[in-house]
Order: C-alpha cells, then structure tokens, then sequence
C-alpha cells in the first residue's frame, strides 16, 4: 500500500526555521515528482515547491524562493523541505504530493493539486509570536 507521511510540522516565531519530513512507503521515489502544497484556512491549497528525483530539477513558488527549499533522500525514501525566515503568512497545513514524472512535464504542473494522485495527512506549521 503506498503512503506518504508528513512530520515536522510546528509552532515556531517568525524568522525562525522548520524542517518538514515527507517519508514514503509502498513504492519507491525513482521517477517520480513530489510536491509540496500548503492550505491556510479558508483558503485553496498553494503549490509551494517542486522535485524531479531522477534529475534533482526543483521549483519555487515565488512566495518561498530564498526561504525554502526542497531535498531528497532516495535511500531514505524521503523528501524534505527546509522553512527558514518563516512569517505569519507561511502559518498552513502543509502536504506532500508524488506523480509519475511522465505526467509532470512542465513546471506550472508542479504547482497544480490536480496533478498529483497520492498524498499525504498532512502536518501544521504555524508561525506566530
């Protein structure tokens, strides 16, 4: 059964940094493209970043870029995203998402929610003084 498992998700201040951890299960992340969304409340989930694993291509929102950033572990079978200089705005539920990369071809596809088929729970982050 495939899975995806975020943690790492958290209260913190703002200016200050999380490590967000999406592990997998059931298949592994050889061509494949993960996804990181963000849903504030009331609002509709947000792409925030983007990876390739076979080629370690990445993407940014421009919302994010400097700040953030996205890595893979494919032994581990894990992806990360790095929050640094975090603020108010960046406080949401954030999900990890993974596609076949044959059906991620272009970059704005990365950002699109109805891309990806398989996701994961989901983990708060919450940046607040």
């Amino acid at each position: 059964q495939e899975q995806l498992v975020e943690s790492g998700g958290g209260l913190v201040q703002p200016g200050g940094s999380l490590r967000l951890s999406c592990v997998v299960s059931g298949f592994t992340l050889d061509y494949y493209a993960v996804g990181w969304f963000r849903q504030a409340p009331g609002k509709e989930r947000e792409g925030v970043s983007c990876i390739s694993i076979n080629d370690g291509i990445t993407y940014y929102a421009d919302s994010v870029k400097g700040r953030f950033t996205i890595s893979k572990d494919v032994a581990a079978n894990t992806v990360y995203l790095q929050l640094n200089n975090l603020k108010p705005e960046d406080t949401a539920v954030y999900y990890c998402a993974r596609e076949h990369i044959a059906l991620v071809q272009l970059e704005s596809q990365c950002f699109q929610a109805r891309t990806f088929s398989s996701w994961g729970q989901g983990t708060q982050v919450t940046v607040s003084s």
